[in-house]
C-alpha cells in the first residue's frame, strides 16, 4: 500500500485507488481516510479535486471501517475514468471550491440513446453536486447509502430522472472549472450523441455484479501484462497469452470483457465467432490476421472472441476444411513464430468442451475462468446495477429479490428488472395522451416501480438455465399436507435447514444429507411432501419421472441424467424429485433377464449423487411404494441418506386431511369432521379426498343443481362406497421395512468372480 505523502504547504493527500461498493456508483462521492480529511483540513461533504491524468471533482466522504488504516480513496467506475487512473494508481487530492453555474449542457454519453423533455428533472438531479465540463456522469436513483450523515444523503437523494441509470457527458459549463447546480442555473440538454471522452462510459467494472474473485483473477492476467509487461521482462517469464471465460448463458461473460477492456484503457477488437466466416478459399483466415495485425499495431490491445467454439471447434469432429484451416491459423496467431507483445486475448464460450483441444494449453489460454450461476450475494449486486437511477418504492428490497431469485442469471435479472418497470408503466398508460408526443412532468414524477411489479414480474421471468426443463413452482405448502407431522420434521431437519441456513452446517463441520427416500403405501401424499419442501425451502424444483430418462437409444439414459444433474447445479438451491424411482434404479443383477441400461443407469445415479463432483444445494428426492425393489447401493449414508417413511395418517391427522379438502365445501352444521376422521381407519390422503368428492356427488345427485351444501348423509353414504386402499397386513409390512432397508444397504458386497469348473485346477497324482 502507498505511503501517505501529505504536503502540508499545498494541501494535498496522495491515495492510491480501489474500486467503490456497487451501490455507491454513479453518486459521485469520493471515500478517503481521516488522516486524509486532516491533511487537506475538509469534514464531511465538502467538494475534492482528484487529479489523476486528468483532473475531476467529488464529494468527500468517510472511508468503509475496513479502510480506515489504509492509504486508499475509493472511487466509482465513472470517476476513475474522469480522472483517467485505473484501481491500484495513485492520485492527488485537494480541496476545492465549487462556484455556481450560471449554464450547464449536458448531452447522452450512448450512441443508441436520444433524449428530450423539461431538463427540471435533471436540475433536480444533479443540484449542487460538483460538475467539471468533459466529465461522465450519471443519474441516480433512490438507493440509500450507507455510513453517510443526513445533510450529505439529502444532496444525493435526488429524484430519479428516467427508469434506467443514464450516463451524460457534461459538454461544457459556465463558468470553467469546478461547478454546481443552483436555482438559477440554466440546464440544457442536447438530444443528439456526444462522444464520449473515456470508452469507461459504456461498461466498467461497476457494471458487472456478483463476480469480485473473477475480476481479480482478470485483472491479474490482462492488466498487469498490459501496464507493466517489464515486471514480466524483469522475471524472464513471458506474460499470459489468453483468458477462456466459460459458463452457463447469460452471466457477462462479453460484458466482462468489455469493463476489462475499458478499465485497462487498451484498445478492444471484437470477433464475434460467425461474421469471421469467409464464403471464398483462404477468406477466414484472412479476416482473422487482420485483426491481429491490427491489434499488435494498436498495443497495448485486448482481442476479444466471442462464441469461439463457433470458429474453433474441435477438428477431429468437423467434416469441412474451412473450419480446420481457421483453427489452425488461430492456433498459430496465438502462439506462432512471431512474438506478440502487449497483446491479450479474451474468449468467450458456454460450450467448452466443443473447443479443440490444442487451444486449451498454457501458451494459448493459461487460464480457463469460470463465471457460474450467482450466489445471493451476487445476484443482490446485480439487482442493485439495473436498479440504479429506477424510482423504487421504499417497500422494494433488493435483499429479498435475491434470495428468491433461485438459479437467475446476469441476463434474468436484467428481464426481471425491464418487466417491473414495464408493469409500472402498464400503471399510468391510463393517464399519458398518445397524441401528445411528451408526457406530462407531474406523470414521470409519479412513476414508481413497487414490490408488486417485482412480485409479479417473477412469475413471468424464469431462469434461463431452467427454461428446457418443465418446472413447477410449487403451491403447496406444510399446512396443505395432514397427517404426515414425522415425516414432516424430518425433511424441515434435512431440506429446509440447510438450503435455508447452509453456514450453520459448515460452523458445526457436518454436511447436509444429499438424499432422503420418501417410501411408504400409495396415496399417502409423498409426492405432496416433496413439492412442499422446495416452497418451504424457497428453492427451485425439477421433477422427473423414469420415463423422462429412459431412452431406448445405448448411452442416451445417462447423458439425460447427467444433464439433469448439471442443470440441478447451476440453479441451486434446488430440490430434485424423482416420482416411482424403484422402475428407474431396480437392484442390479437382481434377474437375469435385467436389460443393461437400468444398471447403467444405477452408476449414473450413484456417480452423480456421491461421485467427484460435489452437490452443492442440490437435495435428491424419490418416492416410491415398493423400496425394497431399490438397489441397495443407494440407500447408503452419502447417496440416500434419510430413508423417511410416511405412513397411513391418524386420527388427527385424517380430520386434518378432511379439513384440507372440505375448505371450499359448503358444509350443513350436522357434518362432524371428526367423527368422520375415527371412522376412517387406515384411510390415506388419497381415500380421504375420494371420500370428499363422493359425498359431493351424493349431494349433487340427491338435490340437483341448485345443491347449496354437504349433508351428514352423503358423507355416510360416501364412507359406504370407499374402504381403505390399506390393510393391516400392507402396514405392517412397511413397518418392518424401515431397519430391513439400512441392513440390505449394510450387507452389500462386492460379486466375486465364478470361476468356471473347466478352468480349475485339478489335482493331479504325479505331481501331488
Amino acid at each position: 500500500m502507498a505511503d501517505a505523502d501529505t504536503a502540508n504547504d499545498a494541501r494535498t493527500a496522495r491515495l492510491q485507488v480501489a474500486p467503490a461498493r456497487q451501490e455507491e456508483s454513479g453518486q459521485g462521492i469520493a471515500r478517503m481516510p481521516r488522516s486524509a480529511f486532516q491533511a487537506l483540513g475538509i469534514t464531511e461533504g465538502d467538494v475534492v479535486e482528484i487529479a489523476g491524468k486528468r483532473s475531476t471533482a467529488a464529494i468527500a466522504m468517510a472511508a468503509y471501517p475496513e479502510d480506515e488504516t489504509l492509504d486508499v480513496v475509493r472511487l466509482d467506475g465513472l470517476q476513475r475514468g474522469n480522472a483517467e487512473a485505473a484501481s491500484g494508481e495513485h492520485v492527488e487530492i485537494s480541496a476545492a471550491r465549487s462556484r455556481p453555474a450560471t449554464r450547464v449542457v449536458f448531452a447522452p454519453a450512448q450512441r443508441e440513446m436520444r433524449l428530450q423533455g423539461p431538463t427540471q428533472a435533471l436540475k433536480r438531479n444533479f443540484f449542487r453536486k460538483p460538475l467539471v465540463a468533459g466529465d461522465l456522469v450519471a443519474t441516480t436513483g433512490q438507493q440509500p447509502v450507507q455510513n453517510m450523515p443526513s445533510d450529505v444523503r439529502q444532496l444525493l437523494r435526488a429524484p430519479a430522472y428516467a427508469l434506467t441509470q443514464i450516463r451524460l457527458t457534461v459538454a461544457s459549463t459556465s463558468p470553467k472549472g469546478i461547478v454546481h447546480i443552483d436555482e438559477n442555473t440554466e440546464v440544457e440538454l442536447r438530444t443528439e450523441f456526444e462522444e464520449p471522452r473515456d470508452a469507461r462510459a459504456v461498461v466498467n467494472y461497476d457494471d458487472v455484479g456478483g463476480m469480485e474473485d473473477t475480476i481479480q483473477q482478470l485483472r491479474e492476467m490482462v492488466e498487469l501484462p498490459l501496464r507493466y509487461p517489464e515486471l514480466f521482462t524483469r522475471l524472464g517469464v513471458d506474460p499470459p497469452k489468453g483468458v477462456l471465460l466459460h459458463g452457463p448463458p447469460g452471466t457477462g461473460k462479453t460484458r466482462l470483457a468489455q469493463a476489462v477492456a475499458n478499465e485497462s484503457d487498451a484498445e478492444f477488437f471484437a470477433i464475434n465467432g460467425p461474421e469471421i466466416m469467409g464464403s471464398g478459399y483462404g477468406e477466414s483466415e484472412k479476416r482473422l490476421r487482420e485483426v491481429f495485425e491490427e491489434a499488435s499495431r494498436a498495443a497495448p490491445a485486448i482481442v476479444f472472441i466471442d462464441e469461439i467454439d463457433s470458429i474453433a471447434p474441435k477438428r477431429q469432429q468437423v467434416p469441412g476444411e474451412a473450419e480446420k484451416r481457421l483453427v489452425a491459423q488461430l492456433l498459430t496467431l496465438m502462439d506462432g513464430l512471431e512474438a506478440r507483445s502487449n497483446l491479450v486475448v479474451i474468449a468467450a464460450t458456454n460450450r467448452p468442451d466443443a473447443i479443440d483441444e490444442a487451444l486449451r494449453r498454457p501458451g494459448r489460454f493459461d487460464r480457463e475462468i469460470v463465471i457460474g450461476v450467482p450466489d445471493e450475494r451476487g445476484r443482490r449486486e446485480i439487482l442493485a446495477i439495473h436498479t440504479r437511477g429506477m424510482p423504487l418504492e421504499d417497500a422494494v428490497e433488493l435483499k429479498e429479490l435475491a434470495r428468491v431469485t433461485h438459479g437467475f442469471v446476469g441476463a434474468d435479472i436484467a428481464a426481471l428488472a425491464r418487466e417491473a418497470a414495464i408493469d409500472a408503466v402498464r400503471r399510468i398508460m391510463p393517464r399519458l395522451d398518445l397524441d401528445e408526443r411528451t408526457i406530462p412532468p407531474d406523470v414521470l414524477e409519479d412513476l414508481c416501480v413497487t414490490r408488486e411489479d417485482f412480485l409479479s414480474a417473477l412469475k413471468r421471468i424464469q431462469p434461463s438455465a431452467m427454461r428446457e426443463v418443465m418446472v413447477q413452482v410449487p403451491n403447496v405448502a406444510w399446512d396443505d399436507i395432514g397427517g404426515a407431522n414425522e415425516a414432516i420434521e424430518r425433511l424441515k431437519e434435512g431440506i429446509e435447514l440447510p438450503l435455508r441456513n447452509p453456514q450453520a452446517f459448515r460452523r458445526l463441520g457436518i454436511r447436509p444429507a444429499k438424499g432422503f427416500l420418501l417410501y411408504g403405501p400409495p396415496g399417502t401424499g409423498k409426492t405432496l411432501l416433496a413439492k412442499a419442501v422446495a416452497k418451504e425451502a424457497e428453492a427451485n424444483f425439477i421433477s422427473m419421472k423414469s420415463s423422462d430418462l429412459l431412452s431406448k437409444w445405448y448411452g442416451e439414459s445417462e447423458q439425460q441424467i447427467a444433464k439433469m444433474f448439471a442443470r440441478a447445479r447451476a440453479v441451486a438451491p434446488c430440490v430434485v424429485f424423482i416420482d416411482e424411482i424403484d422402475s428407474l434404479v431396480p437392484a442390479r443383477g437382481s434377474s437375469q433377464g435385467e436389460p443393461q441400461v437400468t444398471g447403467r443407469v444405477v452408476n449414473t445415479i450413484l456417480a452423480e449423487m456421491d461421485g467427484l463432483e460435489d452437490l452443492q444445494s442440490v437435495v435428491v428426492i424419490g418416492a416410491t411404494n415398493r423400496p425394497t425393489l431399490v438397489d441397495p447401493a443407494l440407500l447408503r449414508p452419502g447417496r440416500f441418506d434419510e430413508l423417511v417413511f410416511v405412513s397411513t395418517p391418524d386420527k388427527a391427522g385424517r380430520e386434518h386431511i378432511l379439513r384440507i379438502h372440505t375448505s371450499n365445501m359448503p358444509l350443513a352444521d350436522d357434518v362432524d369432521l371428526s367423527a368422520i376422521a375415527a371412522e376412517t381407519e387406515r384411510f390415506t390422503g388419497a381415500d380421504l379426498e375420494d371420500v370428499v368428492r363422493r359425498a359431493g356427488l351424493g349431494a349433487l345427485r340427491r338435490v340437483g343443481s341448485e345443491v347449496s351444501e354437504v349433508a351428514n348423509e352423503d358423507f355416510r353414504a360416501a364412507l359406504k362406497d370407499s374402504r381403505a386402499t390399506v390393510t393391516a397386513k400392507m402396514e405392517d409390512e412397511y413397518r418392518n421395512m424401515q431397519g430391513e432397508l439400512k441392513k440390505r444397504a449394510a450387507e452389500v458386497q462386492p460379486i466375486g468372480f465364478v470361476v468356471p469348473e473347466k478352468l480349475q485346477p485339478t489335482r493331479d497324482s504325479k505331481h501331488g
